[in-house]
């Protein structure tokens, strides 16, 4: 039996690629993506050289939007920001080794997640919902029911409305 020779899958790859780098607005996107992965690995092989390249999936790295050549690093927790404060004119020339020119370094550590969340309170009582009328609100309704006239659909709705509410 002879099957349809398969398309080539890396051919599509390819066009979809072609087409993120031409259009207007995904093509700063790819560009940023791909700056960011080169950081990335950039910053992965500088940290090797000081057997550090664990540090490496607790570390987010990013440019600082003011374009002053700063690159920022949010780390995880303070121990990994303590050892990069203490390496870093070493970390700065790595860097620049491997084809990333940065001015400084900011070390910053990232906001804790919330770990908590919101439930309501179980030692709250718990609000009863209203099983009908309260004795005001039922006078009212029928004060309103003898006003009208006995053969009005307002005044058919009304009694409805008292025998669906109990007491």
């Amino acid at each position: 039996m002879n099957f349809h020779p398969k398309t080539k899958q890396t051919k599509a790859a390819h066009e979809w690629l072609d087409y993120l780098r031409e259009s207007e607005g995904l093509g700063g996107i790819l560009a940023k993506t791909e700056d960011l992965a080169k950081l990335k690995f950039a910053l992965s092989r500088a940290l090797s050289t000081f057997n550090l390249e664990h540090f490496n999936p607790k570390i987010e790295a990013g440019w600082r939007s003011s374009g002053e050549n700063e690159l920022f690093l949010l780390v995880s927790n303070a121990s990994i920001a303590n050892r990069l404060q203490q390496i870093l004119p070493s970390l700065i020339n790595e860097l620049a080794k491997n084809g990333v020119n940065c001015r400084a370094i900011k070390v910053r550590l990232k906001p804790p997640s919330a770990t908590w969340e919101v439930k309501p309170g179980s030692g709250l009582k718990q609000a009863r919902k209203p099983q009908g009328f309260n004795e005001i609100a039922r006078k009212s309704w029928e004060n309103l029911k003898n006003q009208l006239e006995p053969d009005s659909e307002l005044r058919k709705a009304v009694e409805r409305l008292l025998q669906s509410k109990p007491k």
